[in-house]
């Protein structure tokens, strides 16, 4: 199994999860059900501990290095993040209405009650809430750069490397079996055809939003630079589909530091940005996971708003920098933005995971194609100011008239 990618597990997962949900007996169903219950608790103990260990050594790293290219980069991944995730909630307040329709679990009854219970459930309480590891995080790692802590920066780089290891051999491990849960539990319930629905009308939107995505990113970079969109982003169409196969930004480093210094970036800026911008630039990520909620929300009888919605793409943005490179790790990094911001129960984050991994590949694919995009624009503007100071030194050594 372990050559099997994880969306084939989450498909095998899902298929296997209705067949077994049609033909098995509620005390086998009720045997997943306690395994899922267990496995939820774990994940509630570990998302603070996911939240501290992950953006503490992001910031703690940002802020680090190159000083004023770090921070003009920041901005304009995180303008650009902010711009994706409100394409996606604009999208799914005009679309969702109408292509949800009849799509909802609340005119069936609460489906909470319809589901079996497990034998037992082991109750592991996280150590501190969601808010306070938020608040945590960013004053550690906001800290970690204004004193220069390299002890804690360091700690702080170990943390992560445990919390990435509970997350790529426990938790994605485990993942398929709760899903295959999660279905066979709602099979019996009668609410997986619904949910079906809602999988395949949303995964549609969410592939044409990061087309569209794409080309306003490089429409951009293409009029600041003075070059042809569509032809930059054929350019980068390898990276691409390097990033679908491989389901990695990282790994993907190589691939599309070498498309994007063809399309005439500066060395020294695609040396910088594109190892950054794998860390820190995830706007496919965030369509993805702003589309997922707002379906999921509107699935379960809420009204999406943008009093509710702006600040949790605001959060996103900055939380999202401490994605771990594994699959999935973005909407790892978002499950406590779930709870403390929309009030997903433990249901509705299991339904969000399944959904966002399902299209993983595609969006860690827009994230590393908007890469080069983002090194175009940053190349841009670094152009730009090198130009204004040639002037301005020119202009000093005019002589004066006398």
């Amino acid at each position: 199994m372990k050559k099997v990618g994880l969306l084939s597990r989450i498909i095998i997962a899902i298929v296997l999860g209705i067949g077994l949900g049609m033909i098995t007996p509620d005390w086998f169903i009720r045997i997943f059900a306690t395994f899922n219950g267990v496995f939820e608790s774990f994940l509630s103990f570990c998302i603070p501990l996911i939240i501290v260990g992950f953006i503490v050594p992001g910031i703690g790293e940002l802020g680090r290095g190159a000083g004023k290219m770090v921070g003009l980069t920041a901005i304009i991944v995180y303008v650009s993040t902010i711009g994706a995730g409100m394409l996606a909630y604009g999208t799914a307040q005009l679309t969702f209405d109408s292509l949800l329709s009849g799509a909802s679990l609340v005119n069936s009854g609460n489906p909470a009650e319809k589901l079996l219970k497990g034998y037992f459930l082991l109750e592991m309480p996280p150590l501190f809430d969601i808010m306070t590891a938020l608040i945590l995080a960013f004053m550690l790692g906001i800290g970690i750069t204004t004193v220069q802590a390299k002890t804690l920066m360091s700690a702080s780089v170990e943390l992560k490397g445990i919390i990435s290891k509970v997350i790529s051999t426990m938790i994605v491990p485990l993942l398929p079996f709760h899903i295959a849960g999660i279905f066979m539990n709602m099979t019996q319930a009668g609410t997986v055809a619904t949910i079906l629905q809602v999988f395949i009308k949303v995964f549609a939107v969410i592939l044409g939003l990061h087309i569209i995505s794409l080309l306003l990113q490089y429409t951009i970079a293409g009029a600041l630079n003075k070059r042809n969109p569509l032809k930059m982003l054929r350019t980068m169409l390898p990276a691409y589909l390097t990033a679908l196969g491989t389901q990695s930004s990282a790994v993907t480093i190589p691939v599309t530091l070498q498309q994007t210094k063809k399309l005439g970036t500066d060395e020294e800026v695609a040396d910088f940005v594109v190892p950054l911008c794998a860390t820190i630039h995830i706007t496919g990520s965030t369509i993805t996971i702003t589309s997922v909620a707002a379906a999921i929300l509107m699935l379960n009888g809420h009204m999406i708003t943008l009093e509710q919605m702006f600040p949790f793409i605001l959060m996103l943005g900055v939380t999202m920098i401490a994605a771990p490179s594994v699959p999935g790790g973005g909407v790892m990094a978002a499950l406590g933005l779930f709870q403390s911001m929309l009030g997903f129960d433990a249901a509705m984050i299991s339904l969000a995971i399944a959904l966002y991994v399902a299209q993983d590949s595609f969006g860690t694919a827009a994230n590393v194609t908007g890469d080069g995009a983002i090194a175009q624009i940053v190349h841009y503007v670094k152009n730009k100011s090198k130009q204004k100071e040639h002037l301005r030194h020119q202009e000093k050594r005019v002589p004066v008239q006398g």
